[in-house]
């Protein structure tokens, strides 16, 4: 049998120019909410306190956050792999659960409730671009997360979003609108799907 010769490849033209112009981007506006020093100050100590702290050590992981500016309530647990772009802008209620390798990209608010779970490689992004700005400008949202909620695992939740309270986001959904409360919901882009039951209806109000 004759051996086959491989054939080129030819690729798609690139000659269409961009529409954005990247040496016009400017932040210049953009508040971060402390000096250039103390960020510096914060990503040094994240990248070597947090993975280096025992993954029981969630106290030591928290006092660390509250020293930089974020607001911590009781009982919250934090993975050592967990990353916060900015933690004066982060709030986190009592008894929540920041997972392994969860990133908060908080360049604006990021408020998580009472009695949240994050699960491992979710993502909280609060920082988008225009896409119709020639200079790609940046653009930023809160994210607010409702008490009771569990965000599971390897979501993307997207800038300006609200998570209703004790609302359920399936596993790998990427949410890019706001969700009503009481709901299990996921897909891309994520929807209700049905009502969250609990076993036992008084056992929220107990809790919170």
């Amino acid at each position: 049998m004759a051996e086959e010769t491989a054939q080129p490849v030819e690729l798609v033209p690139l000659e269409m120019p961009a529409w954005v112009d990247l040496r016009t981007y400017d932040q210049s506006w953009f508040d971060r909410g402390r000096p250039s020093w103390f960020i510096l100050l914060w990503w040094l100590v994240q990248a070597i306190a947090f993975p280096l702290s025992l993954h029981s050590a969630s106290g030591f992981r928290c006092w660390v956050l509250r020293c930089f500016g974020a607001k911590i309530g009781k009982g919250v647990l934090i993975r050592p792999t967990a990353r916060l772009t900015y933690p004066w802008k982060v709030e986190i209620g009592d008894y929540s659960w920041i997972g392994d390798d969860v990133v908060l990209y908080s360049l604006d608010t990021i408020r998580v409730g009472n009695h949240c779970v994050i699960s491992q490689k979710s993502y909280l992004c609060t920082g988008s671009h225009d896409m119709t700005d020639r200079s790609f400008g940046l653009q930023t949202a809160e994210i607010t997360i409702g008490n009771g909620s569990w965000i599971a695992a390897d979501c993307f939740i997207a800038p300006g979003v609200t998570i209703g309270a004790n609302t359920v986001v399936g596993a790998r959904s990427n949410v890019f609108t706001s969700l009503p409360s009481q709901q299990v919901c996921w897909g891309s882009p994520c929807r209700p799907r049905y009502r969250r039951v609990m076993n036992d209806p008084n056992a929220t109000e107990k809790r919170n």
